[in-house]
């Protein structure tokens, strides 16, 4: 794919068009691809240029506007988690991508968003860059992620009630560890006893599933 493409491939790959008015049984699905591996199949591969290109700064142009930001840290953030999965790519690229968060909830991109969907994937930086002022990170993406789902759509609240859930487990995760204990084999790190012992229970915030009923449809 042409690294020079306009940022609005990626949003519409991302986020199809009609989401909107679709009922909440389209949304659960979506979720289930969007955080249940479904985004690693072939058609993201043609994504693939476009990860390297944001790395080194060429698809900057897209900062200019709020879903132009939002379509970058998609490619920096999601887009390498499908294409190199279990490799240290995945996350190669999370602290560009948390840069390029932080710098959009500052000069108002992020106010600017109008979907509980775009809100949500445009604050996943800030829970997944490990570091330091993680722990910080994913205090504030709770506190968001719980305004998020009080103001989403009533049809589609149960869902993002699970999203905040899940930033609760991951921040739970965080406080507990200072890191992500399952990335610790791809990225070669020793684990602690305690990690071992978290690593084979399994019970992984990431693998957690949205309501199966998520709210009526009309």
């Amino acid at each position: 794919m042409d690294a020079a493409q306009d940022w609005r491939a990626v949003h519409e790959f991302w986020f199809p068009p009609g989401l909107d008015d679709a009922d909440p049984a389209t949304h659960r699905r979506m979720f289930g691809w969007w955080f249940g591996g479904g985004s690693d199949t072939g058609e993201l591969r043609r994504f693939a240029p476009l990860v390297e290109a944001a790395r080194t700064g060429r698809l900057d142009r897209w900062l200019a506007t709020s879903l132009g930001r939002l379509s970058l840290i998609l490619v920096l953030d999601q887009f390498p988690r499908g294409l190199f999965a279990g490799a240290p790519e995945a996350y190669a690229s999370d602290p560009d991508a948390l840069r390029v968060a932080e710098d959009g909830l500052r000069n108002g991109h992020y106010a600017a968003l109008s979907t509980p969907w775009e809100k949500t994937f445009f604050l996943l930086p800030l829970a997944h860059a490990e570091g330091p002022d993680h722990q910080e990170q994913l205090e504030r993406v709770v506190a968001m992620a719980a305004a998020i789902a009080r103001e989403a759509p009533e049809r589609l609240r149960p869902l993002y009630e699970h999203s905040a859930r899940q930033a609760r487990g991951h921040l739970d995760v965080i406080a507990r560890f200072g890191r992500f204990p399952h990335r610790n084999p791809i990225l070669g790190r020793a684990s602690t006893p305690e990690e071992i012992a978290y690593l084979e229970k399994g019970d992984f915030v990431h693998k957690r599933q949205p309501p199966s009923d998520p709210g009526p449809s009309g």
